[in-house]
């Protein structure tokens, strides 16, 4: 874990401590909670691989026939 300095404005500050003291956690806590739970709300949608669809097969039905298409991959010739 690593060492941060946070500054809180005086209000802030009390009411963190006010309810740190009627959660029983120490305010320390109560910061990593929020920062947490900000940061999984503000998570960046996962980027694509540059390579989806960036080729044609020229196969317009390979979405319903693709089991024909890949029958005998993988297999030695």
């Amino acid at each position: 874990m690593d060492k941060t300095t946070v500054y809180l404005e005086p209000g802030e500050r009390q009411r963190l401590k006010q309810i740190a003291k009627r959660t029983g956690k120490k305010p320390a806590t109560l910061v990593r909670q929020a920062i947490a739970e900000f940061t999984a709300r503000h998570k960046s949608p996962r980027r694509r691989s540059a390579f989806v669809a960036a080729f044609d097969s020229g196969l317009s039905d390979l979405g319903t026939n693709a089991e024909q298409y890949l029958e005998g991959m993988g297999e030695d010739s």
